[in-house]
């Protein structure tokens, strides 16, 4: 069984993955995460982002791990843990800007559809092109969106707890920045794919927009009431 969840920054794609990985005990990946660990990867090498093969370069010689389980999903670049380190606005940022690199691109999907396959009860993959590339033929896919100001709010929230956020409206700005990136680049654009269910979470909570992603698969798969709850 594989699950993928598209769609832009904020939607609430991570946390709601994790969720029906949990349940479906299907193993998780965060493939936004994979390209924060290479976007970590450069800014420590101090790289120029225009450097295009020196990026690329990082990112095949980069060695990255995701360990643990949905809910405690630990991140490993070269063997220690940067979790925490790959979430800060700065990398969220370059990690858009490296993702733009095409070779970076297959590099990484070549090694999300190896973990994928190997997944010995399925998986779930979030991020922006899953459903239209990495995974085309995924069984179940969803893309997830909210208007900018409910994912940016969000983000803001989710930062200020950590003491990262500055100010509600760069979020705002740096959501909408990301968003035209993701939506303009040339290789694997931010997109829907075709046999996507979309759903709009700005006005819903995460259990709302769980329940109606636990019923879409349960209607895909004919799955008892007890599996997903």
């Amino acid at each position: 069984m594989i699950i993928a969840i598209d769609g832009p920054s904020g939607a609430g794609k991570s946390t709601l993955g994790k969720m029906l990985a949990k349940k479906l005990n299907l193993l998780y990946l965060d493939t936004g995460a994979m390209y924060r660990a290479v976007g970590l990867a450069v800014l420590e090498a101090g790289a120029s982002l225009e450097n295009k093969e020196k990026v690329i370069e990082i990112a095949k010689s980069a060695k990255i791990e995701l360990v643990g389980e949905p809910e405690n999903l630990r991140i490993k670049l070269d063997g220690r843990d940067v979790s925490q380190n790959i979430r800060s606005q700065q990398i969220g940022q370059t990690a858009s800007i490296v993702s733009g690199v095409s070779e970076v691109r297959k590099i990484l999907v070549e090694h999300q559809r190896k973990l994928g396959n190997n997944a010995q009860n399925g998986c779930v993959l979030d991020g922006r092109d899953i459903g239209t590339i990495v995974f085309p033929r995924a069984d179940v896919k969803f893309f997830l969106t909210a208007k900018p100001e409910a994912r940016a709010r969000r983000r803001f929230e989710e930062d200020s707890s950590k003491n990262w956020a500055e100010t509600f409206e760069k979020t705002l700005r740096e959501i909408n920045l990301r968003d035209a990136r993701d939506v303009s680049r040339v290789d694997s654009p931010l997109a829907i794919a075709e046999d996507a269910i979309v759903i709009d979470t700005s006005e819903l909570n995460l259990t709302e927009v769980f329940e109606q992603m636990s019923e879409k698969i349960k209607e895909k798969f004919n799955l008892g009431g007890d599996l997903i709850k």
